[in-house]
């Protein structure tokens, strides 16, 4: 009775939420019922959805994945679908230049651990635990520049590759990496692209994964703290610099990291402005 009153009190203690920007790469938020009903039980492309209770109403929090079309889309709540637009937008074009030619194109060897690799991270994005973190608004995970966007289109060595799937923040190597909200570490890793990496579970289908770090300072399952440190920016892996690069994952959908950012920490040194249109949207 205890444990399940503990977590009734955690499940309902979401005070503030991610804001709302309903394109590719970004994420939803869909009003379902009254939260004196039951919680719903929500999906979206058959991955569970995170249900939050936010100001009287159960909120669906849907993450939109990059290669989402736009337009009208359905989420199946317990029976019922629920009706939601997913509105357009176009991501700018980076390109880059990598000196190490392997990076670019890998060996048949490179392949098979490149593969190897993508099979732990996709399995550690798709993590679901029933219990969410206690706020939905995160801390900056390192001081430093943003410097590469979320979504930009990238060219490597002016050949196309995947769209940037995180937020990069560049700083001076050995800078401190924390926790931007309480959660557990999944996975630990180096990484041929990625370098050093820390994944961390914050609940309800939300993943965050921070790579390049010149050291890690956490184990698996180590339960975290918001603010405690987790390791330091460095420059392993594919980087033609120190910097961080920071991945947010909801429902198994790489989303921006902007999004959930308190108003303080996009304030933290030289950053470009919040995304164009994030809105919390009105209740109906």
């Amino acid at each position: 009775m205890l444990a399940a009153a503990l977590f009734a009190t955690s499940f309902t203690a979401v005070a503030r939420l991610p804001e709302a920007l309903p394109v590719p790469g970004g994420v939803a938020i869909v009003h379902l019922a009254p939260d004196s009903q039951p919680a719903p039980l929500a999906r979206f492309n058959g991955e569970r959805v995170m249900t939050v209770r936010d100001h009287g109403r159960w909120e669906a929090l849907v993450g939109l994945p990059l290669t989402l079309n736009p337009g009208k889309h359905s989420l199946m709540v317990n029976d019922r679908a629920v009706a939601f637009v997913v509105k357009s937008k176009r991501y700018a074009v980076q390109r880059l230049t990598i000196a190490n030619q392997r990076q670019v194109e890998p060996t048949a060897e490179d392949l098979v651990r490149i593969s190897h690799e993508k099979e732990l991270i996709d399995h550690a994005f798709a993590t679901w635990t029933d219990e969410p973190t206690d706020d939905l608004q995160f801390d900056l995970p390192a001081a430093g520049r943003f410097s590469s966007s979320f979504g930009l289109r990238r060219f490597f060595n002016n050949q196309p590759r995947q769209p940037h799937s995180g937020l990069d923040i560049a700083a001076a190597e050995g800078t401190p990496i924390t926790a931007p909200a309480s959660g557990t570490v999944i996975e630990i890793g180096d990484y041929f692209f990625n370098g050093n990496t820390v994944m961390i579970d914050h609940g309800q289908g939300l993943v965050s994964m921070y790579n390049h770090l010149s050291r890690v300072d956490v184990v698996k399952g180590a339960h975290l703290t918001r603010g405690q440190v987790i390791g330091a920016v460095g420059m392993t892996g594919r980087v033609t610099g120190p910097h961080l690069h920071w991945t947010v994952s909801l429902n198994n959908a790489r989303v921006d990291p902007m999004l959930f950012l308190t108003a303080e920490a996009r304030k933290v040194g030289n950053h470009p402005p919040a995304p164009a249109g994030a809105t919390r949207p009105p209740a109906p």
